[in-house]
């Protein structure tokens, strides 16, 4: 037997998949890993950790599906993107805990940037707005506040990346530092027009170019893992971003094509093809991958709390003891009574980028219960959704036909269905949700021969359900306009006439 194993790094836990040639999963394995949060908007990882855990849940996965190292043709990783990692070329020991994607520290400095009127040129070049969101201010944060990480960085003795870049260091013993453009895209140092890292951006931010690792096509051999690791060595020959993975796994691989994962965040694609488009309504253009694994562009908007606000009802308020409760207490009352959850607990991502909101529910009166409160943090991920895809229709000159979803809460028929509702299109839901894990596993399978085409990775993706819009207009427009109206209440600065 032959298999392609795929390394999944999220953002609250690592998941490992392995694949046969029909795409079936027939080994897998899960762990989650310590969030660590140092100050009000800050959000940490400790890289260390997270190898230690991947490494154990991908040795698990591949014993559970009976799959040795020769029996491996290929590995592929998908990461959490824009997580920063700074770590010693020497030892391979971070210098400091990962910065994760979602955290705010460099808000005031963003700000500054934009106040200097760099914006333009920055946008231009990288397809990304100024936000702490993505990873080079995140990187001079750590090149600036961790003793000697300027001076050893301008000597060429660390090494930045994000989560994939350390992985791969790691799985290689310390012999590859790469990274793909679907990664080096989300970074603010990359541009994605000459798919090359540019010295203007790196001048801009402070960072010295010793640090970037080297960015090699997604779908292609990286380096091997080292014989210790699975018993022999594996090729790594598939690496993307989680969001393009998703993209790519759902195949979505034609202009026009659009998907939406609902992980920690929410994360909505639409594939532009060989052409970069200029988002005029608070979207950013990022690269994808093509139908062969090669460069191609999209339109994203990208929600910071979503499955973040169910853990949130579970770990915060205690109204859930596991996330898929969420979804009998939402359907065991009618409406959520005129209550809004905001879930604007690290500022609002797209359309809005305002780094200042913070959550909130709206609406309370005595007859809510949590089970109110419930429907309303489910219904909140439908409507940033539909935030999101209104302003992709308004960028894209065509409204959406249909949505292809995946992540752990497109399992909640509830959510589908009202998101169905609130789009007002279909949505589809494959088989096998963890799209993101398969299309890094499809990635690196078209490169090393164990999938040959498009055609053939069409048969292995699978639906499980279409959930078809049945809401009035006249009601969706209602709730949507209640929406609209709480998101404005938590903004820190005036939503654009």
């Amino acid at each position: 037997m032959a298999y392609v194993v795929a390394v999944d790094q999220g953002t609250t836990g690592s998941t490992v998949l392995v694949f046969d040639r029909l795409g079936r999963v027939v080994g897998r394995a899960y762990s989650e890993f310590t969030q660590h949060y140092p100050r009000p908007g800050w959000v940490e990882h400790d890289a260390e950790e997270i190898w230690r855990v991947t490494l154990r849940v991908l040795r698990q996965a591949c014993r559970r599906a009976g799959a040795r190292g020769r029996d491996i043709q290929a590995l592929g990783i998908t990461n959490q993107r824009e997580t920063t990692v700074l770590w010693s070329r020497r030892t391979g020991r971070p210098v400091h805990r990962a910065i994760v994607w979602q955290d705010r520290r460099t808000a005031a400095y963003c700000d500054e940037l934009r106040a200097r009127g760099v914006e333009p040129r920055v946008r231009e070049k990288t397809g990304l707005v100024l936000d702490p969101y993505f990873s080079g201010t995140k990187l001079r944060w750590l090149l600036e506040n961790v003793r000697r990480a300027a001076e050893q960085a301008a000597a060429g003795e660390l090494c930045f990346g994000t989560i994939d870049s350390w992985l791969v260091w790691k799985l290689t013993g310390g012999a590859v530092h790469a990274t793909d453009p679907t990664n080096a895209s989300r970074t603010l140092l990359y541009d994605i027009n000459r798919r090359a890292w540019d010295e203007e951006l790196c001048a801009l931010l402070g960072v010295p170019s010793t640090v970037l690792p080297a960015v090699h096509p997604s779908s292609g051999t990286f380096g091997t893992t080292t014989a210790d690791i699975l018993g022999a060595p594996v090729p790594i020959a598939g690496i993307a971003g989680d969001q393009q993975a998703a993209l790519f796994g759902q195949g979505c691989v034609e202009p026009g094509m659009a998907k939406n994962t609902y992980g920690t965040g929410c994360f909505l694609l639409l594939n532009t093809g060989a052409r970069a488009v200029p988002s005029e309504h608070g979207l950013v253009t990022t690269v994808a991958c093509d139908a062969a694994g090669g460069p191609a562009y999209a339109l994203e908007g990208s929600v910071f709390i979503a499955g973040a606000a169910i853990q949130w009802l579970r770990d915060g308020l205690g109204l859930v003891k596991r996330a898929a409760e969420s979804e009998r207490l939402a359907k065991s009352v009618d409406s959520t009574l005129g209550v809004y959850l905001v879930p604007a607990f690290v500022g609002l991502g797209a359309p809005h980028w305002d780094a200042g909101a913070r959550g909130a529910l709206v609406g309370l009166t005595r007859g809510v219960t949590g089970a109110h409160v419930v429907r309303a943090a489910l219904e909140a991920l439908a409507y940033q959704t539909r935030d999101v895809a209104d302003a992709m229709a308004a960028d894209a000159g065509a409204p959406l036909r249909s949505l292809r979803v995946d992540g752990g809460a497109s399992a909640n028929d509830f959510l589908m269905q009202f998101q169905a509702d609130v789009l007002g299109v279909p949505v589809d839901r494959p088989r096998v949700v963890e799209t993101t894990a398969m299309g890094a596993a499809f990635l690196a399978g078209l490169a090393t021969g164990f999938w040959r085409s498009q055609a053939e990775l069409a048969r292995a993706r699978r639906i499980d359900r279409r959930f078809r819009p049945r809401m009035a207009a006249a009601k969706r427009d209602a709730l949507y306009r209640g929406w609209r109206d709480a998101v404005t209440r938590v903004r820190s600065t005036p939503a654009p006439a």
